[in-house]
Protein backbone atom coordinates (compact mmCIF):
# COMPACT_ATOMS: atom_id res chain seq x y z
CA UNK A 1 0.00 0.00 0.00
CA UNK A 2 1.37 3.44 -0.82
CA UNK A 3 0.10 7.12 0.50
CA UNK A 4 1.59 10.13 -0.38
CA UNK A 5 4.79 9.72 1.36
CA UNK A 6 5.20 5.67 2.72
CA UNK A 7 5.19 2.62 1.10
CA UNK A 8 3.53 0.00 3.88
CA UNK A 9 3.51 -3.96 3.83
CA UNK A 10 3.09 -7.03 5.68
CA UNK A 11 6.45 -7.91 7.29
CA UNK A 12 8.42 -10.19 5.51
CA UNK A 13 11.17 -11.05 7.38
CA UNK A 14 12.53 -10.90 10.50
CA UNK A 15 14.89 -7.86 9.51
CA UNK A 16 11.60 -6.45 8.69
CA UNK A 17 10.25 -7.23 12.28
CA UNK A 18 12.90 -6.07 14.11
CA UNK A 19 13.28 -3.03 12.25
CA UNK A 20 9.59 -2.06 13.24
CA UNK A 21 10.29 -2.63 17.02
CA UNK A 22 13.82 -0.96 17.12
CA UNK A 23 11.60 2.20 15.26
CA UNK A 24 9.73 2.04 18.75
CA UNK A 25 12.91 1.41 21.40
CA UNK A 26 13.97 4.19 22.05
CA UNK A 27 12.91 5.93 25.59
CA UNK A 28 10.61 8.72 24.02
CA UNK A 29 8.59 5.80 22.76
CA UNK A 30 8.26 3.69 25.06
CA UNK A 31 7.04 6.45 27.17
CA UNK A 32 3.80 5.99 25.43
CA UNK A 33 4.09 1.93 24.88
CA UNK A 34 5.68 0.49 27.46
CA UNK A 35 6.20 -2.81 26.27
CA UNK A 36 9.25 -3.02 28.94
CA UNK A 37 13.01 -3.66 28.77
CA UNK A 38 12.70 -7.48 27.71
CA UNK A 39 10.86 -6.41 24.01
CA UNK A 40 12.93 -3.31 23.29
CA UNK A 41 16.10 -3.52 20.67
CA UNK A 42 19.38 -1.99 22.55
CA UNK A 43 20.60 1.14 21.90
CA UNK A 44 23.31 -0.20 19.37
CA UNK A 45 21.30 -2.61 17.46
CA UNK A 46 18.64 0.26 17.11
CA UNK A 47 20.99 2.36 15.54
CA UNK A 48 21.93 0.04 12.78
CA UNK A 49 18.60 -1.36 12.19
CA UNK A 50 17.15 1.79 11.48
CA UNK A 51 19.94 3.24 8.99
CA UNK A 52 19.09 0.31 6.74
CA UNK A 53 16.73 0.83 3.78
CA UNK A 54 14.97 -2.60 2.35
CA UNK A 55 15.27 -1.59 -0.91
CA UNK A 56 19.44 -1.50 -0.96
CA UNK A 57 20.53 -4.56 -1.50
CA UNK A 58 24.08 -3.90 -1.67
CA UNK A 59 23.88 -2.00 1.88
CA UNK A 60 22.07 -5.23 3.23
CA UNK A 61 24.64 -7.89 2.22
CA UNK A 62 27.29 -5.73 3.44
CA UNK A 63 25.67 -6.04 6.91
CA UNK A 64 25.93 -9.32 8.69
CA UNK A 65 23.29 -8.24 10.80
CA UNK A 66 20.78 -7.54 8.27
CA UNK A 67 22.00 -11.00 5.90
CA UNK A 68 21.19 -13.21 8.90
CA UNK A 69 17.83 -11.68 9.19
CA UNK A 70 16.94 -11.74 5.75
CA UNK A 71 17.42 -14.88 5.75
CA UNK A 72 14.73 -15.91 8.33
CA UNK A 73 11.17 -15.48 7.23
CA UNK A 74 8.87 -13.29 9.54
CA UNK A 75 5.95 -15.82 11.03
CA UNK A 76 3.22 -14.47 12.98
CA UNK A 77 1.65 -15.74 15.80
CA UNK A 78 -1.78 -17.45 15.26
CA UNK A 79 -4.52 -14.78 16.20
CA UNK A 80 -1.74 -12.60 16.95
CA UNK A 81 -1.62 -8.55 15.29
CA UNK A 82 -2.12 -7.71 11.61
CA UNK A 83 0.82 -5.72 11.47
CA UNK A 84 1.93 -2.93 8.16
CA UNK A 85 5.77 -2.10 7.98
CA UNK A 86 6.08 1.44 7.22
CA UNK A 87 9.02 2.73 4.63
CA UNK A 88 9.89 6.13 3.64
CA UNK A 89 9.50 6.82 -0.18
CA UNK A 90 12.04 9.97 -0.10
CA UNK A 91 15.01 7.80 1.56
CA UNK A 92 13.91 4.51 1.67
CA UNK A 93 14.65 3.48 5.79
CA UNK A 94 12.04 2.16 8.23
CA UNK A 95 9.96 4.40 9.50
CA UNK A 96 7.45 2.62 12.05
CA UNK A 97 4.49 0.62 12.15
CA UNK A 98 0.67 0.01 12.16
CA UNK A 99 -0.69 -2.88 14.02
CA UNK A 100 -4.31 -3.91 13.84
CA UNK A 101 -5.82 -6.97 16.69
CA UNK A 102 -8.66 -8.35 14.26
CA UNK A 103 -10.46 -9.62 17.27
CA UNK A 104 -11.10 -6.40 18.66
CA UNK A 105 -10.25 -4.47 16.07
CA UNK A 106 -8.10 -1.93 17.90
CA UNK A 107 -4.99 -0.08 16.06
CA UNK A 108 -1.94 1.05 17.09
CA UNK A 109 1.32 2.50 15.23
CA UNK A 110 4.41 4.27 16.11
CA UNK A 111 6.98 5.82 14.27
CA UNK A 112 10.77 5.90 14.75
CA UNK A 113 12.46 8.96 15.60
CA UNK A 114 13.74 10.37 12.28
CA UNK A 115 10.30 10.27 10.96
CA UNK A 116 8.26 11.91 13.48
CA UNK A 117 7.19 15.37 13.52
CA UNK A 118 6.72 15.24 10.06
CA UNK A 119 2.61 14.38 9.69
CA UNK A 120 3.65 10.72 8.75
CA UNK A 121 1.32 9.33 12.05
CA UNK A 122 -1.95 10.37 10.12
CA UNK A 123 -0.49 8.30 6.72
CA UNK A 124 0.36 5.20 8.69
CA UNK A 125 -3.18 5.27 10.70
CA UNK A 126 -4.93 6.22 7.19
CA UNK A 127 -3.68 2.90 6.21
CA UNK A 128 -4.27 1.07 9.33
CA UNK A 129 -8.14 2.39 8.30
CA UNK A 130 -7.66 0.51 4.92
CA UNK A 131 -6.18 -2.56 6.15
CA UNK A 132 -9.22 -2.93 8.91
CA UNK A 133 -11.82 -2.03 6.59
CA UNK A 134 -10.98 -2.95 3.12
CA UNK A 135 -8.78 -6.19 3.66
CA UNK A 136 -10.19 -7.75 7.32
CA UNK A 137 -13.27 -6.94 7.00
CA UNK A 138 -14.28 -4.82 9.73
CA UNK A 139 -16.72 -1.79 9.92
CA UNK A 140 -15.37 -0.53 13.38
CA UNK A 141 -11.85 0.29 14.36
CA UNK A 142 -10.82 1.22 17.59
CA UNK A 143 -7.73 3.53 19.40
CA UNK A 144 -6.87 4.44 22.16
CA UNK A 145 -3.94 6.87 23.32
CA UNK A 146 -2.65 8.80 26.52
CA UNK A 147 -4.35 12.65 26.40
CA UNK A 148 -0.54 13.72 26.86
CA UNK A 149 0.40 12.50 23.96
CA UNK A 150 -1.05 14.88 21.66
CA UNK A 151 0.65 13.84 18.64
CA UNK A 152 -0.88 10.65 18.37
CA UNK A 153 -4.61 12.01 19.27
CA UNK A 154 -3.58 14.41 16.56
CA UNK A 155 -2.53 12.12 14.02
CA UNK A 156 -5.29 9.77 14.64
CA UNK A 157 -7.98 12.22 14.48
CA UNK A 158 -6.80 13.68 11.04
CA UNK A 159 -6.92 10.23 9.85
CA UNK A 160 -10.47 10.14 10.41
CA UNK A 161 -10.60 8.67 14.14
CA UNK A 162 -13.74 10.08 15.86
CA UNK A 163 -14.22 10.17 19.99
CA UNK A 164 -15.62 7.05 21.69
CA UNK A 165 -16.28 5.31 24.92
CA UNK A 166 -13.81 3.80 26.74
CA UNK A 167 -11.97 2.74 29.97
CA UNK A 168 -10.40 6.35 31.45
CA UNK A 169 -7.68 3.42 32.47
CA UNK A 170 -5.21 1.47 30.58
CA UNK A 171 -2.68 -0.58 31.87
CA UNK A 172 0.70 -0.53 29.70
CA UNK A 173 2.57 -4.06 29.10
CA UNK A 174 5.20 -3.30 31.47
CA UNK A 175 2.66 -2.71 34.36
CA UNK A 176 1.96 1.38 34.44
CA UNK A 177 -1.48 2.67 34.68
CA UNK A 178 -2.66 5.50 32.18
CA UNK A 179 -5.14 7.90 31.55
CA UNK A 180 -6.90 6.74 28.14
CA UNK A 181 -8.80 7.98 25.54
CA UNK A 182 -10.38 6.13 23.28
CA UNK A 183 -11.49 6.66 19.13
CA UNK A 184 -13.05 5.10 16.29
CA UNK A 185 -12.93 4.83 12.91
CA UNK A 186 -16.08 3.57 11.08
CA UNK A 187 -16.67 2.92 7.37
CA UNK A 188 -19.53 4.22 5.54
CA UNK A 189 -18.53 1.59 3.03
CA UNK A 190 -19.34 -2.21 3.02
CA UNK A 191 -16.53 -3.63 4.29
CA UNK A 192 -14.40 -6.32 2.52
CA UNK A 193 -12.79 -9.23 3.49
CA UNK A 194 -9.47 -10.20 1.26
CA UNK A 195 -9.72 -13.40 0.21
CA UNK A 196 -6.56 -14.72 1.93
CA UNK A 197 -7.20 -12.61 5.08
CA UNK A 198 -6.43 -15.09 8.28
CA UNK A 199 -10.05 -15.87 9.83
CA UNK A 200 -11.31 -14.10 12.77
CA UNK A 201 -11.05 -14.71 16.08
CA UNK A 202 -14.24 -16.67 17.31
Amino acid sequence: MRTERLLLYTPETMLDFLAAVAAASDPEAQRWLGWGVRNVVDAPAREELLRLCPGDTDALRASRTAARLLAQPYEPRPGGEEMLIGVCLDDGRYAGATGLAPGTGEVGGWLAPHARGLGLGTELFRAAAVLGHAHLGLRTLRAGYEPANTASGRALANAGFVAADGPPRHTLPDGREIDARWLQHTTTAPPARCPGAAPLPA
